[in-house]
């Protein structure tokens, strides 16, 4: 919860305290002296006193619990959720996210047999930008890599990739975690290999001889990763707790209701095509974010078929 005063220790001198939750205090104090000309006018101090969050004993990811007695495993959950807690304005923008894609991704999960907390592994992935890039070529809100994509049959052409469609790389993705899940017996391994792979992972199991994410010793980007995903875990699930304050009528709500129509030729003018179905080509890549055409075109081959989504408001139709 948060909550604050302000004291004043003088003229021109106000003290400022913000209680922020979660162990975390602000102290921010300012002074001025309006009278004083030349190179000391105008002198202004702030200080700011920030703590540390405190960790919960007991915690859990896709059910199997967290080692919270282990310092190694404690300290590298604080890492990530010191530097997750004050990075303001991504964890912000998470938040905002959330409201518009959280119900659905869950969904999807709950349906392929995947625990809920792999919407954390999303947000770790990519911010839930459906348009996030790495600056290796991971695209979309799963960060797939193409060779990946194609393997578990997300299109990537010059017309079309399916990786920034976040429902059909969501399902993508489950098809990933759980093969994963086959392999190790395990989903906190199962999330490890996303990043590290499997093959990556399955060699340092067998060459440090141990069958547990947590005694494991990784490249820094894996070993960091899982408890990224933890450390966002908490704070979306209790924001006021690390000082954010994000009501559900301020986050990005869903589209709105939809409507699908088949195509099974090319279209050579997208703008008109969304003219023709009583929207415009902005509202058409907002809600079809997969059309990957830089040239208004959307080329497809012979015996293909592409489902377009549109508002249910929209009124054109294809006049057949």
């Amino acid at each position: 919860m948060l909550f604050g005063a302000k004291f004043l220790l003088g003229v021109g001198s106000v003290c400022t305290i913000l209680f922020l939750g979660g162990g975390s205090l602000l102290v921010s104090d300012s002074s001025e002296k309006s009278n004083i000309t030349g190179k000391d006018s105008l002198k202004i101090v702030k200080k700011q006193y920030v703590s540390t969050f405190l960790l919960p004993e007991q915690l859990t990811f896709a059910g199997e619990q967290v080692p919270m007695n282990d310092p190694d495993v404690r300290e590298r959950i604080e890492r990530e959720l010191i530097q997750n807690s004050y990075k303001h304005s991504a964890t912000l923008l998470i938040l905002k996210r959330e409201g518009r894609w959280r119900k659905e991704i869950s969904r999807i999960l709950k349906e392929e047999g995947l625990p809920e907390d792999f919407f954390y592994l999303a947000v770790a992935e990519s911010e839930l930008d459906e348009h996030a890039q790495s600056g290796v070529g991971a695209v979309g809100f799963w960060q797939f890599m193409k060779t990946t994509a194609l393997s578990y049959n997300l299109e990537v052409s010059e017309y079309v990739d399916m990786r920034k469609d976040p429902i059909a790389s969501t399902y993508a993705a489950c098809r990933y975690l759980k093969d994963a899940y086959k392999r190790f017996g395990n989903w906190t391994l199962a999330a490890a290999s996303y990043n590290r792979g499997v093959t990556g992972l399955d060699n340092a199991l067998k060459a440090q001889k141990v069958s547990n994410f947590y005694d494991l010793y990784l490249n820094r980007e894996t070993y960091r990763y899982v408890m990224r995903i933890i450390a966002l875990k908490l704070i979306i699930e209790n924001p006021q707790a690390y000082g954010f304050f994000v009501e559900d009528a301020d986050k990005y709500q869903p589209l709105d209701s939809v409507r699908t129509v088949t195509i099974d030729s090319t279209i050579n003018d997208l703008p008109q095509f969304a003219l023709d179905m009583g929207i415009n080509y902005k509202i058409l890549k907002i809600y079809n974010p997969w059309i990957n055409s830089s040239d208004y075109k959307l080329v497809v081959p012979k015996g293909k078929t592409y489902i377009i989504t549109l508002p249910e408001s929209a009124i054109g139709s294809l006049g057949k």
